[in-house]
């Protein structure tokens, strides 16, 4: 497996040099100065390639080229955004960049309501708590209809919790959500939220996926003509938010968007934190399942609630067997290996980690701080090497 790390460009305080002294070999990047629909061009891909060249690393996955919601939507301006995102992916493969992760949530991408939740040994980590996010979506945001999504007991809970909170808590709560919608953060208003949500509120879930479906069978050709294996995410968190659909959140859906155009640089990036934050998804069984189009791993834990709550929890301590699902990638790995495929080492970074020491001092992006990145890193390392251990005998 090809240990990498997320960095966000040179205005990421994480920077190249402490990835690589983590222990990273690949770099998880994408041209985030470029994020408003254009198409990226060779030109500056490859300057983004030697940036990360000459810090000794190289560029594994992009992740993500932006998704519009025009593409989405399937509105009047998606053939624009359609043929953009394909000549950046013909030139990102036309660079050499092997894989792309990207994601189709609309609207909101990953969203937490509390980004520095206290740990029981002192970290700070990311949490959603439902009872908080249904009291924004109800009392502060205001949407319509939005009490026809959640129980009665929810709401009065939720109720309780918005008539507790302080003016300070409310503004932080909308600021952490905030923080999960594409774009630059503090770009976003209440009432532009408000309207973006709107604008799907004709849109089924059936809408959703047969725009995704349609989008694949655009990108997917370009994808294989230009040797490049596609990823898409799952939702984060995999069930709906704000009314809005949700499609690539189980075992069913991923099942439905590799048979809809079945070929192998249609894949997916198998995010344990995400499906593992949703009831009844075997991240093990699915890796086995699915084992041939993983094309990158997102390798997190989370520990979920009754109510939908999670907080995500160390790599090693949490719902998800990492172990396990480790073992099932090395397996598919040495799988690959034997049919001579090209693609037999399985990209993956530590995704996320909690704020630790000197870093809970530091302005970070949330969930990509150093130390704790480093930590996750380091003991899936150690994960992957008893794993091989075990595969070929102790004291082999």
């Amino acid at each position: 497996m090809l240990e990498s790390w997320r960095w966000f460009g040179n205005s990421d305080p994480v920077t190249l040099s402490h990835a690589r002294q983590a222990g990273a070999h690949g770099v998880v990047t994408a041209l985030h100065h470029i994020y408003d629909g254009r198409a990226w061009s060779v030109d500056d891909i490859l300057d983004h390639k030697a940036t990360i060249e000459r810090a000794g690393m190289a560029w594994s996955v992009c992740e993500s080229i932006p998704v519009n919601s025009a593409i989405k939507l399937r509105n009047e301006k998606w053939r624009q955004y359609v043929d953009s995102w394909k000549d950046s992916l013909a030139n990102l493969g036309h660079a050499g960049i092997p894989v792309v992760c990207y994601n189709f949530m609309p609207v909101v991408d990953w969203t937490r309501t509390n980004l520095r939740y206290p740990t029981a040994a002192g970290g700070l980590a990311l949490r959603f708590d439902m009872a908080d996010f249904a009291a924004y979506d109800l009392f502060v945001l205001k949407r319509r209809a939005a009490e026809e999504n959640y129980q009665p007991a929810l709401i009065e809970t939720a109720r309780q919790r918005f008539e507790a909170m302080s003016d300070e808590k409310i503004q932080t709560l909308e600021t952490n959500i905030i923080a999960g919608l594409p774009g630059k953060e503090g770009t976003h208003t209440r009432e532009g939220i408000r309207a973006q949500i709107a604008s799907f509120d004709d849109l089924s879930s059936d809408d959703m996926r047969a725009n995704l479906l349609e989008f694949l069978t655009e990108i997917v050709p370009v994808a294989a003509e230009y040797g490049v294996r596609l990823g898409i995410h799952p939702d984060d968190p995999p069930f709906s938010l704000f009314g809005l659909p949700r499609i690539v959140s189980d075992a069913d859906d991923i099942a439905t968007i590799l048979g809809a155009v079945n070929h192998d640089a249609n894949g997916i990036t198998l995010c344990a934190g995400s499906y593992g934050s949703r009831a009844g998804n075997d991240l093990t069984e699915m890796a086995t399942r699915f084992a041939s189009r993983v094309h990158f791993a997102h390798l997190r834990n989370v520990r979920k609630e009754a109510d939908g709550s999670f907080i995500e929890s160390d790599h090693l301590d949490g719902d998800v067997n990492m172990v396990s699902l480790v073992a099932a990638l090395r397996h598919e790995e040495r799988r690959r290996e034997a049919e001579g495929r090209a693609d037999s080492v399985i990209p993956f970074r530590p995704d996320h980690g909690h704020l630790l020491i000197d870093d809970q001092n530091r302005t970070v992006n949330p969930g990509y701080s150093c130390i704790g990145r480093l930590k996750g890193l380091a003991e899936l390392r150690g994960v992957i090497a008893a794993v091989d251990q075990l595969e070929h005998g102790i004291g082999a």
